[in-house]
């Protein structure tokens, strides 16, 4: 009688937790159980839910990654064209080192000034610029890119 007792006791106890956990409305002791089973169990379906797209996100990233490996850039190329106002410059290439620096060195030692240009080293540097001749010397675009590869390799 006294077991019987105590456990009435212990639970009688724990309802208001219970209750307070299952966010349950029932007094009765047998519907607070079953209001805190069903809250289990739906905790355990939101659990399972977020598992499998955890897994899905994983993967996901898995063949993003694959994928950016399989991008296949060029190792560097280098264009230069006869503009109006001087040479467009296009360079393409594996970043890393100061080939950026490298490349406005070179314009430099040419005495050719950059009037604009876009850079972009995102996975890989991209450089689009217009260079003009600070005076007036035969300049041909081949003898700048031929420099410009030249300035690219050394790093």
């Amino acid at each position: 009688m006294v077991v019987r007792l105590q456990r009435r006791t212990a639970m009688h106890n724990m309802r208001p937790y219970l209750r307070t956990l299952s966010r349950s409305k029932s007094v009765k002791r047998n519907y607070v159980i079953m209001d805190a089973l069903l809250c289990i169990y739906k905790l355990k379906l939101k659990l399972e839910a977020i598992k499998t797209e955890l897994a899905n996100l994983i993967a996901v990233k898995r063949e993003y990654l694959s994928l950016m490996k399989e991008l296949q850039l060029p190792k560097k190329e280098v264009e230069v064209e006869k503009g109006e106002k001087g040479f467009i410059v296009r360079v393409i290439c594996e970043k890393g080192g100061d080939k950026l620096v490298s490349v406005l060195e070179v314009f430099e030692e040419m005495g050719l000034t950059v009037s604009h240009a876009r850079v972009s080293c995102n996975l890989h540097l991209s450089m689009e610029a217009i260079v003009v001749a600070e005076e007036e010397r035969a300049l041909h675009a081949k003898s700048i890119a031929q420099a410009v590869t030249k300035a690219i390799e050394r790093q």
